[in-house]
């Protein structure tokens, strides 16, 4: 019996066969294909990159000459400004992958028209995706939180840094950047758009002269509260009151503009105990009682 191979050894049939279909190939035509192809792609991925660069240029350009107004108009420029880099960075890699993957040949358009892939899609996480895009769409639309306003989002606080389609970017006090899927945003405590209030607790006990430091609360205010235009009103002397554990507190309430309360509460708690002193009374150790509420 004769075997037309033995231990891979090709008959000269077989060469002849694949010489053949090898002087078929057009080679030169298939080069000039595979490199058309591939300096295409080249061309969309520059191109692309281009439009992408100039873009952001452009925006940047275009909000930068109205970010000197208001704090809270600069914010919001902030906010919008950020959420369109975001929308324009997106938009351009959706039109820059659907140009590649068309010139490699591959039916985009019909994958997207397809009601089949689409629901794979959603059925592989896409309702997150969705989810999200629609939580901070309305975060934005209802003007709750913008770029540079201090909150509390659920266990994070801090300063919101930025607003995108899928998350919210928190830097705490201590410098951690946090990223907040926006779907995942129920409550929203935001600390930066009301008048806040100070209260400033003086520990008394029942031998204190009430009315003597009474006056000297005021002389203070009267020679302190100028000094600090970012006082709204004028100081609410509420007088005696107690403290949950019981503590006989003199107590001044203020409200001041936001990001001013550490401040404002310390300089003027200083002051206080400087002219109780001065006035010849005697206070206990002062126990500090700070509470920042929205007016």
């Amino acid at each position: 019996m004769a075997f037309p191979f033995i231990l891979g050894v090709t008959t000269p049939k077989q060469v002849s066969v694949w010489m053949k279909l090898a002087a078929k190939i057009d080679w030169q035509q298939m080069l000039i294909n595979f490199g058309g192809k591939i300096l295409e792609i080249i061309f969309f991925c520059l191109l692309f990159w281009v439009i992408d660069r100039l873009g952001k240029r452009l925006l940047k350009h275009v909000f930068l000459t109205n970010a000197d107004t208001s704090v809270t108009a600069s914010n919001r420029i902030s906010t919008i400004f950020t959420l369109s880099l975001n929308i324009f960075h997106y938009t351009v890699m959706f039109f820059g992958i659907y140009a590649v993957l068309s010139v490699l040949g591959v039916p985009v358009g019909t994958l997207i028209a397809s009601a089949g892939i689409f629901s794979v899609a959603l059925g592989l996480g896409a309702q997150g995706f969705v989810s999200d895009i629609v939580t901070g769409f309305f975060i934005l639309l209802e003007d709750q939180i913008d770029v540079g306003d201090y909150v509390k989002i659920d266990e994070v606080e801090g300063t919101v840094s930025a607003i995108g389609l899928r998350t919210t970017q928190v830097t705490s006090p201590d410098g951690s950047l946090n990223f907040i899927p926006n779907r995942k945003i129920m409550v929203i405590s935001n600390k930066s758009r009301n008048d806040m209030r100070v209260l400033i607790d003086l520990v008394i006990t029942t031998s204190t002269p009430v009315d003597k430091l009474t006056t000297a609360v005021k002389q203070a205010n009267h020679d302190l509260v100028p000094q600090y235009p970012d006082i709204i009103g004028d100081p609410d002397i509420q007088g005696v009151t107690t403290q949950p554990d019981g503590t006989l507190v003199f107590r001044v309430q203020f409200y001041v503009k936001n990001g001013m309360q550490a401040t404002i509460q310390r300089d003027f708690l200083a002051d206080y105990l400087t002219a109780a002193k001065q006035a010849g009374i005697n206070l206990p150790s002062p126990t500090l009682n700070f509470q920042s509420t929205a007016k």
